[in-house]
């Protein structure tokens, strides 16, 4: 497998991209960076490439569950789930329709591989999903149907899921995981400061193996790549990454949309996954 780099507009297939991408802190949501311009662009391009483009189907690591479930209902409610912010941020809403129809589409496709899932009607959507929501889509004009992480998935259980739901790409339907490529927050010490060194190799280490196609790589990435500890002391914001790769397939490549990092310590990595022709 080879994977190459592209831009939205030069991909021919018919199918929309997987995307991953680094959600950050809450106040992501306000101070945007560099990252949050770079989704609005791609938000705005994916837009006009796929006019019909009927839904988002997102899996945060801020909704994990003991066993899969699928948000259900017609119109989620925006939850501030932290604390301690500014009160601007709480004053923020997303108010993107669900789609029950859509939440089927998922809880079918699910089951068909075995992974068998319930919708639940009330789950709103948590700040993992709406805050880079804001910026790739800020009319909230597309339906969201959000995923569950299980709470004992490892890769290869995500990549799963995602595999699961690869037909929804050729329909119109954004599969995208939402975590964050770092995610130490016990050095999360605020100011502005020099990526610290093994944000970037574990980071980089990640691009190298995409470019490389090297899915197995990426499986193994606790074991294989630099500082993958230190990077994720815990799983959680790193396992929606192979949500995206499972919704992309084997064959793919990557377009890098953001290679930021915040607070020396937070990669805000973002990449949308094309098939390769």
């Amino acid at each position: 497998m080879t994977a190459h780099f592209s831009t939205p507009s030069s991909a021919t297939s018919t199918a929309v991209p997987a995307l991953f991408v680094s959600h950050g802190a809450p106040l992501f949501a306000l101070e945007a960076g560099e990252t949050g311009p770079a989704l609005s662009r791609w938000g705005t391009e994916l837009k006009a490439q796929f006019p019909g483009l009927r839904g988002v189907v997102v899996m945060s690591p801020h909704w994990m569950a003991r066993s899969p479930q699928v948000m259900a209902g017609p119109q989620p409610a925006t939850w501030h789930d932290f604390g301690g912010f500014p009160p601007a941020l709480y004053q923020l809403q997303y108010p993107a329709p669900g789609s029950p129809a859509l939440a089927s589409e998922v809880l079918a496709l699910l089951g068909a591989a075995g992974i068998f899932a319930q919708g639940d009607a009330a789950r709103p959507f948590d700040h993992g999903a709406w805050v880079p929501l804001m910026h790739l889509f800020p009319k909230a004009d597309v339906p969201v149907v959000q995923l569950a992480l299980p709470a004992s998935a490892g890769p290869a259980e995500v990549y799963a899921m995602g595999a699961a739901l690869r037909s929804l790409r050729s329909e119109g339907v954004l599969v995208m995981g939402t975590g964050s490529m770092t995610h130490n927050l016990s050095e999360f010490f605020g100011g502005a400061r020099e990526p610290a060194p093994y944000v970037l190799e574990f980071s980089r280490w990640v691009e190298a193996a995409l470019q490389r196609g090297d899915i197995k790589a990426l499986l193994n990435y606790r074991s294989q790549a630099p500082h993958s500890a230190r990077a994720h002391p815990t799983e959680d914001h790193f396992l929606p990454i192979f949500f995206a790769l499972g919704a992309a397939g084997g064959d793919l490549r990557a377009n890098y949309l953001s290679r930021e990092v915040m607070y020396s310590m937070l990669a805000m990595d973002a990449f949308a996954l094309h098939p390769v022709h």
